[in-house]
């Protein structure tokens, strides 16, 4: 009788350290089209390639007018337009013909003639048109690097002029079922017949994970079968999963099999079920021996063998964890991390964890459990009554480790969201760019973890704070310097009109684009308007607006508009010369209890990197001398 023992008794978390360091697993990339990429993991950070709309179009069927001619209509006097000179018939999406700024709806207009249109409404300008980058403005990120790519992201990036995008290969996983006793499913099974359905299973999840699969024939419990098709398996696929044969056995010849070809480096990991999972290698390729106990396997499938090779595609993505009551008591040992089957009900608006059967063949239990508790390892259990965590195994009801940011835009942001995914894929920035007024109201309301703003207190000279106070009093928040920015007039290179103040607009005539209102960079702009003596009407476009520096930089580069203000790097992204008109503060402001989320902290080490710090002087126009400080409010 062999009497094998197993050779390491290891904490899953030092194995899984252990075996990928020793593995040094390099990802590769591909270019594949981006109709096709959908579930794929991006290798680099997608940029909008163009604008959508690419030019100024209609929203809607009805005619192109001039919006001078139309002013002075209502219902008691009607206007009449000629067409060629006063209008042009359009349909939804046509582009707006030159000298036109303004659409009228069909059901607005009252047909005259073949020649002339009868209308009783004004229009403003711009009403009615969609203006070029309205949806994605050029060099906007459209998704960040180590993003699984969705069905709306496929369509942004086709919107984006994005026709080929860079991802990573998938690995290809070979699965090996060995026994004697397995067969394949046919109408023909007899007693003492083990029906193979393990090695489909573990296709599946590798599927799942977004990776590719080849499951081979069964190999028989003989040592020289066994290493003849892992010998094959190996030269075929990235990676190895030998199912069964990993315990200590006399006709468990997994070990065996690996340390003929290659190396075994673990055998025999400190969890339950899943206790004999081999970690090998051959020629630097992972082959791991999985047990073959339906839920043994399933565990090891997801615990060891799902973070091995994810790094392959730089991509893990964790189940979502929630608290939940335990409606009965669990005893566990004291030698292994124990993973615990449990039903979960919302039961007056809490959630209640009921275990399930704990044998490591049944199969239904994975089918019938809504998630897993995890008892650590040296530890005997929970009481009934005690809260616990639980990884959910079935629905998804919110996006896991998302910092979420509402507030001021800046390109920055983009920039720091690209970077952080790329330092730690687990984490995402989302960003909404509502200005900073928007971004204390949703301070206020706690619809976010975090703002950015530039707000100027016209008596005081102080940024952001007095706003804070006055708006937000109450609530334990601090505000972390971000960076000194330069804010200006962006105007085309090849303009034929000097510019060199915020006067030289108004005496010039210069058409403008604006901010929205509440943005800093609007009540930054009033201000200035406000120390020249100008008032707002004076200024051709002043009520035109666009959400995000980049917006009003497309629109003057497309010339849209003469000029417009905004940030230097956002002019220096456009190509566009920029006449700077002050520095301001952009800063971040949070409650203090958010200060410890792991989704913060590593935004914080992320803009606070040498990398990010380059970044920012290759824009330019930021000065970060403070950046990381905190002020308690």
């Amino acid at each position: 009788m062999n009497n094998k023992a197993y050779l390491t008794n290891y904490d899953i978390n030092e194995a899984l350290d252990k075996y990928i360091k020793l593995l040094n697993i390099k990802e590769s990339t591909e270019e594949t089209e981006t109709k096709d990429s959908l579930g794929r993991i991006s290798a680099e950070g997608v940029y909008a390639k163009i604008s959508n709309p690419f030019y100024n179009c209609s929203a809607m069927d009805g005619i192109a007018v001039k919006a001078v001619k139309t002013h002075g209509a209502n219902e008691k006097n009607h206007i009449i337009l000629e067409k060629g000179t006063d209008y042009e018939e359009v349909d939804t999406g046509d582009p707006i013909p030159e000298s036109f700024d303004a659409v009228i709806m069909v059901e607005d207009i009252i047909k005259e003639s073949e020649t002339s249109v009868k209308i009783h409404k004004s229009a403003a300008r711009w009403e009615n048109i969609r203006s070029l980058g309205e949806d994605i403005v050029e060099s906007t990120l459209i998704i960040g690097k180590n993003h699984k790519i969705r069905p709306v992201d496929i369509g942004a990036m086709i919107a984006g002029g994005i026709s080929k995008v860079h991802v990573y290969k998938k690995p290809l996983v070979g699965i090996i079922p060995t026994g004697d006793e397995i067969v394949e499913l046919n109408d023909n099974l007899k007693i003492g017949d083990i029906i193979e359905f393990n090695s489909k299973m573990f296709a599946a999840q590798v599927n799942e994970w977004g990776m590719e699969s080849k499951v081979y024939g069964i190999a028989k419990d003989k040592k020289e079968d066994i290493i003849a098709a892992l010998e094959k398996a190996y030269k075929e696929c990235d990676v190895v999963i030998i199912n069964a044969g990993s315990s200590a056995g006399r006709e468990d010849y997994t070990y065996d099999a690996v340390s003929a070809l290659g190396k075994v480096h673990i055998h025999g990991i400190a969890i339950k079920p899943g206790k004999p999972a081999i970690l090998g290698e051959i020629n630097g390729k992972p082959v791991i021996g999985v047990p073959g106990y339906p839920v043994s396997a399933y565990f090891v499938m997801e615990n060891i063998v799902k973070p091995v090779i994810s790094k392959y595609i730089n991509f893990f993505d964790e189940k979502e964890e929630i608290e939940a009551v335990l409606s009965r008591r669990v005893m566990s040992s004291l030698k292994y991390l124990e993973f615990i089957r449990v039903k979960i009900g919302l039961v007056d608006e809490k959630y209640i964890a009921t275990p399930l059967q704990r044998g490591a063949g049944t199969t239904m239990s994975l089918v019938n459990c809504d998630g897993v508790l995890e008892v650590p390892q040296n530890y005997e259990g929970y009481e009934k009554g005690e809260t616990v965590k639980l990884k959910l195994l079935k629905t998804q009801k919110e996006i896991k480790n998302t910092l979420v940011l509402i507030g001021s835009h800046d390109p920055i942001l983009d920039t720091a969201s690209d970077m952080m995914k790329n330092r730690n894929f687990r984490y995402t920035l989302s960003s909404a760019h509502v200005g900073s007024m928007g971004g204390i109201t949703a301070l206020r309301n706690e619809e976010c973890h975090i703002s950015t703003m530039h707000l100027l207190d016209e008596e005081t000279g102080e940024y952001n704070i007095p706003f804070i106070k006055k708006y937000i009093p109450g609530k334990e928040l601090v505000l972390i310097k971000f960076v000194k920015r330069t804010q200006g007039i962006m105007v085309r290179k090849d303009r034929k009109f000097s510019v060199s103040s915020i006067e030289d607009i108004k005496n010039n005539n210069l058409s403008f684009v604006n901010r929205q209102k509440g943005s800093g960079t609007r009540l930054l702009f009033d201000y200035e308007l406000k120390k020249a003596g100008i008032n707002p009407e004076e200024i051709t476009g002043y009520e035109r607006e666009e959400l995000t520096h980049l917006a009003v930089a497309a629109a003057v580069k497309n010339g849209d508009a003469d000029c417009g203000i905004g940030v230097y790097s956002a002019a220096n992204i456009m190509n566009l010369d920029f006449i700077p008109i002050g520095d301001e503060h952009y800063d971040l402001v949070m409650p203090v209890k958010y200060l410890g989320l792991e989704s913060f902290l590593e935004f914080l080490n992320t803009i606070k990197s040498d990398e990010y710090k380059k970044q920012l002087d290759k824009m330019g126009g930021y000065a970060y001398d403070e950046l990381g400080k905190m002020i308690y409010l």
